[in-house]
């Protein structure tokens, strides 16, 4: 008999998530695999610890027939072949309407890094999720101003869990803690697989932070339990799995082959990717240091490499390859600084629709024409690249790996920045708030990982800025009580001061903290 207690508080309409039945699932779920996600998240740790202390990775030699024997991923279904435009968000219920709305043809609705695990959001999701699927969604605001779907054509919802990492500590199963990507997957898949079926769709899932082909064997695995336990059709449930972490660069093919039977495809991530550098290879010495973040754009050579190998890995395996996130918020006041960066998103997108991307994300409804013009530019109107192969492209492991020839500089106003950035976010999701308006910027968890990352880095290595200066500890400490100072009428006092503590922890603890989120957890 699986224990389940509920820790959390009373939520809104919590009474239609948290169902003995739902509950039982859960259990079920976690008796099953929860074992063997603690057996992967140890194995994580040792090989970092070799990659570090080596400065390599490699291309596996125990999965070269994967890579050299002919095989296909699984068809798309009807509503996930065009994906030209992909919207992204929490699941806060004014913000899933407005991406519903948007025009794009897909919602990543984000219970990972545009959300924050106040218990309110994890069941408040759920609730939102629901109604979303069941199309009944609607929101009035305090001020009396109403939302509600418009028409009879949203985009298709793709939810994307918590890593395999993250806990949930409003739940014990069993006496532990619960696993936060079994939360999300199971309360989702269990109250609307069916009922997306009978609306023809399904149950789609953007999968992150995998570090290997073992990890996505283990969802592929939970996909196929679900769909017996709750009667759905084997194949019914999609992934796209965003290869965000180095390791998983080394292991694409291995990741689509592993969920063959539930692949959609991969995503070429940005900061946690360049987070994922940082981490395992923290103590490789500076040929893997990186120049202020901004200056990592994606034509750096490691990053062409990186999404270049992406493109030609999904389409010669039948999956399709998601570009990256325009993170831009038009400015009304400023047109100036407006038109300046929707040039830029102009420019990624058409990049990413020239390499044979199928599509590519943005944060806010005012990008989804700009993106969907740029690959219309390039598809007409075929629903996406597949027949790109790519054939033209092939990357070594040390192109992954050239991080040194990244040009771009270290400077003061790039330390400044990212300390700026990293308070400003953490204070946001300690108050509940995972997707947060920065700078002309939606920011999401990815920001503060690079952030916290590159001081730890520059400290590390003792890094000079274009000043002469040399990043220390003090030097950091110095910028954080600065930048406390200049936020305290920005931010409110009660989230401003653990979010200095918070950042000062993980960006200068002697050793590297694995994710920010896990410290960042206890305190709320």
């Amino acid at each position: 008999m699986v224990d389940i207690q509920v820790l959390g508080g009373p939520v809104e309409r919590s009474e239609e998530i948290l169902t003995p039945d739902a509950l039982a699932f859960l259990g079920e779920l976690h008796e099953r695999f929860a074992s063997r996600r603690d057996e992967l998240l140890a194995a994580r740790g040792a090989r970092r610890d070799e990659a570090s202390r080596t400065g390599r990775l490699d291309f596996l030699e125990s999965t070269r027939e994967v890579r050299e024997s002919d095989w296909q991923v699984a068809g798309a279904p009807a509503d996930l072949r065009d994906r030209r435009v992909e919207i992204t968000g929490p699941t806060e219920r004014k913000m899933a309407i407005n991406a519903l709305n948007s025009g794009a043809k897909v919602w990543l609705a984000d219970l990972e890094d545009a959300n924050t695990p106040h218990w309110e959001n994890v069941v408040g999701g759920q609730v939102n999720l629901a109604d979303a699927v069941r199309k009944t969604i609607a929101f009035t605001s305090p001020e009396g101003k109403s939302y509600a779907l418009k028409g009879d054509k949203h985009a298709v919802i793709v939810m994307r869990p918590r890593g395999w990492h993250l806990d949930e500590r409003h739940l014990e199963i069993n006496g532990k803690r619960a696993v936060g990507a079994l939360v999300d997957f199971g309360l989702y898949f269990f109250h609307n697989a069916r009922e997306l079926l009978n609306r023809g769709s399904g149950p789609y899932f953007y999968l992150p932070k995998m570090e290997s082909h073992l990890e996505a064997r283990l969802w592929n695995d939970v996909f196929t339990y679900a769909q017996e336990a709750r009667d759905i059709p084997h194949g019914t449930t999609r992934a796209t799995v965003l290869i965000e972490t180095i390791p998983a660069a080394f292991e694409m093919e291995e990741i689509l082959y592993e969920l063959r039977d539930h692949m959609s495809g991969l995503n070429a991530g940005r900061w946690d990717y360049l987070f994922s550098i940082i981490k395992y290879f923290r103590d490789a010495g500076t040929d893997f240091v990186l120049p202020d973040r901004n200056d990592v754009t994606m034509t750096a050579p490691f990053m062409r490499a990186y999404t270049e190998l992406l493109v030609r890995t999904c389409h010669k395996r039948g999956a399709f390859a998601m570009g990256g996130m325009a993170a831009f918020i038009p400015n009304r006041r400023d047109p100036e600084v407006t038109e300046k960066a929707l040039a830029k998103v102009h420019d990624d997108k058409s990049r990413e629709a020239g390499d044979g991307f199928d599509g590519s994300w943005v944060a806010h409804p005012d990008l989804v024409p700009i993106c969907d013009e740029e690959f219309t530019n390039v598809l007409g109107d075929n629903p996406n690249q597949l027949g790109k192969l790519r054939e033209d492209v092939s990357v070594t492991a040390e192109q992954l790996l050239d991080v040194r020839s990244t040009p771009g500089n270290t400077t003061a106003a790039g330390l400044r920045a990212a300390v700026d950035v990293g308070v400003r976010y953490l204070a946001s999701w300690l108050g509940g708030n995972g997707a947060a308006a920065i700078h002309n910027l939606m920011e999401d968890a990815a920001t503060a990982e690079i952030s916290r990352s590159q001081v730890w880095q520059w400290v590390r290595n003792e890094v000079t800025l274009d000043t002469g200066a040399t990043v220390t500890a003090d030097l950091v400490r110095e910028l954080l009580a600065d930048v406390r100072q200049s936020l305290t009428d920005v931010v409110p006092a009660e989230h401003l001061a653990p979010a200095v503590e918070l950042f000062e922890q993980v960006a200068l603890a002697d050793d590297f903290p694995d994710f920010l989120t896990l410290p960042a957890y206890e305190r709320i």
